[in-house]
Parts: structure tokens; sequence; C-alpha cells
């Protein structure tokens, strides 16, 4: 799937406003090179620039790409995936790997850790947080049974994970977890009333692609429906996210 950039900087922009309490977890030093893995638009890419002396920031969407590289023209950029790293000779390159709202897309995490512990240095640093275990479930639940009415079954794009289940998969691809942890973060959506249809429209495309506009619209509605009596606070929508801050260390 390739992103909608425009939507994503539009309605979507609390992904990076959220993920600079992450950037707190990354040391400045004009000596270290970090890599953004899954770095969107560019705005933390940008960031994490006044912290290093080098930063790279990669994303599989050229969309994303694109943008990041018209808006914040300072680091380098790559359209890459995990898979891709291995093809960049960037073997033991990095003192960081910062990442920030990407793992849960990505199903073969053990491939993904693998992927990571290559590029860092010995004793390099993984600073990222992703979905936990419950992240979005009511949103999740409502949408599933909007497809479900109309004979359809949500595919499972994320991978939410407990932080117990994720420690043995760090320790497994050579990590050492300095901290995990999991945590509620209630997250108000942009744009009013519309602010649940954007969510869906732009983290949901794969599912919605095989609907005419019209009926998109309607299983909006629907969802909205279900979840106005838990996620509508009167003025804006406030999804149920759940989260999952690491820190771990490469061996």
């Amino acid at each position: 799937m390739d992103w909608n950039a425009a939507l994503y900087r539009k309605s979507h922009g609390f992904v990076a406003e959220y993920g600079k309490n992450l950037l707190a977890c990354v040391p400045e030093d004009a000596g270290q090179c970090i890599l953004d893995f899954g770095c969107g638009t560019g705005e933390l890419t940008a960031a994490l620039a006044r912290k290093a002396g080098q930063v790279i920031g990669v994303d599989q969407s050229a969309a994303m790409i694109r943008a990041a590289r018209e808006k914040y023209p300072g680091p380098e950029y790559h359209v890459l995936d995990a898979a891709g790293l291995a093809v960049q000779g960037w073997t033991a390159r990095f003192d960081l790997v910062f990442s920030n709202a990407v793992f849960h897309w990505i199903q073969d995490q053990d491939a993904l850790l693998r992927a990571l512990h290559a590029v860092l240095k010995p004793g390099g640093l993984l600073v990222c947080e992703f979905g936990a275990q419950g992240n979005v479930a009511a949103v999740c639940s409502a949408f599933a049974s909007a497809l479900a009415a109309r004979g359809r079954t949500r595919s499972e794009p994320f991978y939410f994970p407990a932080p117990a289940a994720y420690r043995r998969k760090l320790e497994t691809a050579g990590f050492q977890a300095r901290q995990i942890e999991d945590y509620d973060r209630p997250t108000p959506l942009s744009g009013g009333e519309n602010g649940l249809a954007h969510w869906l429209e732009q983290f949901f495309a794969g599912d919605l692609a095989g609907f005419e506009q019209a009926e998109q619209v309607k299983i909006f509605r629907e969802v909205e429906c279900a979840l106005r009596p838990r996620l509508w606070d009167g003025e804006q929508w406030v999804a149920d996210y759940r989260r999952l801050r690491l820190l771990a260390v490469r061996s």
C-alpha cells in the first residue's frame, strides 16, 4: 500500500506530534549517525537532524519520501522497506535507529529486527514506539462489524504485541531491552466530526478500496454511530490508542 501523503500530513499530524516525546530518548551527539526507519513526511527526521551529525530517513512509500524531500531537504532520504536495508551496504553503519508508529505495520517482525540489528553498530541503540496489544480495539471492532454487514472480513494489517512477547523477540534477535512498556494514549483526531472518517480512510484504505465512494460514506457513518458513546467527547473524536515504547541495545 502506498500512502496518501497529503491526507496524512493534513489529518494525521498527531503521529509526528506525539513522536516528539520519543525524541527525548535520543541523545544529542554531533558524531552519531541515525537511521529514521519509516520516516513518513520527514517531520521527525528533521528534528533528529538537530541531534546528530547525519540522519538518513527511509520509508517504503515513494509519496511520503517525495513529501519529505520537498519540505525537509536537509537529511538524506531513500525509498526502502526493511528488506531493502540489506542491499544498501549499511552493515554496522548506524549508532541509533529511531522509529515512530511504524513497526505495527510489519508482519514479519523477526526479519525486521534482524535487518535493524545488521545496520546498527555493536552497542547501538534502537528507540521506537508503536501500537501495543489493545491499540484502537474499539475502532477496529466497529469497522469489522460494518464490513461483516456487507459480507466482508476486515484484513489484519496490524501487529500489536504485549511487552513480554516483544521482549522475547528482541532477545532472540540479539538485542537487550533497556526499557519496554505499554501505556494508554487517548488520541484526539483532527477534523472535528470528520476526524474518524479521515482516520478510517487513511489506515483502512485497503479494505475500503472495494467499495464505491457512497458506500464508504455509509460505512463511516455506521462506525461513527457505534463509537460515538465511547470516543466522541462533544467536540472531537478521541481514538483508543495504546502504545508500546522500547529502548534496546544491539549486542
